[in-house]
């Protein structure tokens, strides 16, 4: 793909009034727009100096900081500049209309980080690692895109392809002599090969559901019978009157979720209707409601009423409640007397804590634990964190088809022709995570995700 030959601009801090205000430019005419707004000499590359900026009429819009970067060390590769401006909304606008009159076009979404990628300063995930940077709602969430925007994701890819390219090398080499099988060493060399690079994309792909995780939050449903305590629960981890609290059981009738930030984790955490044994009918209607969150849950909050005899749980729950998933709750342990015990759990695997909602006494614990659990979604890669997204899963997925049939083949002694298809397919596939595949459809639908001036 060619690099673009026009200048853009766009405002890169929020509309609204702030302490300051930043608009980007881009492109060939930089220097030139430089000395025509600022005048005076040529400004030195990645040195900020104050400057008065005049429009095109001459008229002073404001007294601003205006950085050059010369590419292609700039974060485009192309000259570049950034003007800081009070943060009022009127001058950040006066600013980049009078850029547009002399000459700029305005940006489109994501353009300066689309323009980074094909001018080679990043690949196709670390482009990506900058939206999830932006957005990113916790702190793994944080370091997940740090790791991947200095390019954590496209090593581990690097080192599959790498392997790849040697064994469509040494098939390829036999393709050109049709006379000659590939022989049973050389077999045996591609399908090791083949299993390390079928292993490596496992591996990545395995990573997705702790991706989803970190760009959406851990969906942490809060399940129990009427009048345990659950909205209770909710409203004390949201920090303030959420959810109503009534003495009278089966209050919530649909659920009710809140994102909470709990230790390094972003949870979308979920309150439910009690689920009663004898619900009347419009009980009955949140109850199935509740089944549903429960059914799409990552982890359980169960609830229990200290004080009272142990619950019955449909089996449709109680099916996914697990060790690695569940973290039972004693509420109301502030109301217990000193002879009397809560009841055993029937399943004495699954972790449990006193607390009290009302009081806040074990939520220490309760953050304690949950982190433990949030942190066993994570699919082990060494020191680093991957977490692809979902367009890196249907590309893996796909690589992994065509790897399979390609193992598959060499066990078989297929024919080399066949299994260079499939690797070529597999190699396709690794391409368009990096973005080597000249895809134009795919590129306009990725970066029209991100915001104006990114």
């Amino acid at each position: 793909m060619s690099r673009p030959t026009d200048t853009i601009a766009a405002l890169a801090t929020p509309v609204g009034t702030s302490a300051i205000a930043v608009v980007r430019v881009s492109g060939p005419d930089c220097m030139e727009l430089a000395k025509a707004i600022f005048g005076g000499p040529p400004l030195p590359p990645r040195i900020a100096r104050h400057s008065d900026y005049r429009d095109v009429n001459g008229c002073l819009l404001d007294d601003v900081l205006v950085t050059f970067f010369h590419g292609p060390r700039s974060y485009t590769g192309e000259d570049s500049l950034e003007i800081a401006s009070h943060g009022n909304p009127f001058i950040a606008q006066s600013i980049l209309t009078d850029l547009l009159a002399r000459g700029c076009r305005a940006a489109e979404a994501g353009e300066f980080t689309r323009r980074a990628f094909l001018g080679g300063k990043m690949d196709l995930p670390q482009a990506e690692a900058v939206m999830d940077l932006i957005h990113a709602r916790s702190e793994r969430a944080l370091a997940a895109a740090n790791q991947q925007l200095r390019g954590s994701l496209g090593r581990h890819l690097g080192d599959l392809t790498e392997g790849l390219l040697l064994v469509l090398a040494r098939v390829e080499a036999y393709i050109d002599f049709p006379d000659e099988d590939l022989p049973a060493e050389d077999r045996r060399i591609v399908l090791d090969e083949l299993s390390r690079v079928l292993h490596g994309t496992s591996r990545l792909l395995a990573t997705h559901h702790y991706g989803e995780l970190l760009r959406d939050g851990i969906k942490t449903v809060i399940i129990g019978e009427p009048n345990a305590g659950k909205s209770s629960l909710l409203n004390r981890l949201v920090g303030r009157d959420r959810a109503l609290v009534s003495a009278e059981p089966g209050t919530t009738r649909d659920f009710i979720e809140e994102r909470i930030i709990l230790g390094p984790h972003c949870l979308r955490l979920i309150d439910t209707a009690g689920l009663n044994p004898t619900p009347a009918a419009l009980e009955r209607l949140g109850m199935d409601k509740t089944l549903e969150r429960a059914a799409e849950a990552d982890l359980f909050l169960w609830v229990l009423d200290a004080t009272r005899p142990l619950p019955t749980l449909p089996n449709s729950v109680t099916g996914r409640l697990t060790p690695s998933n569940t973290i039972v709750l004693f509420n109301k342990v502030d109301l217990l007397t000193p002879g009397n015990a809560h009841a055993p759990l029937p399943s004495p695997t699954l972790p449990t804590l006193q607390i009290s909602a009302l009081t806040g006494d074990g939520l220490t614990e309760l953050t304690d634990s949950v982190v433990r659990l949030a942190d066993a979604f994570r699919q082990g890669q060494g020191d680093e964190i991957i977490a692809i997204n979902s367009r890196h899963a249907d590309a893996l997925r796909r690589a992994r088809e065509c790897l399979e049939t390609a193992r598959q083949k060499v066990a078989e002694n297929g024919a080399v022709e066949l299994l260079a298809s499939d690797l070529r397919g597999a190699l396709d596939a690794f391409g368009e995570i990096a973005g080597k595949i000249d895809n134009e459809r795919m590129l306009d639908h990725l970066f029209k995700t991100f915001c104006i001036g990114k």
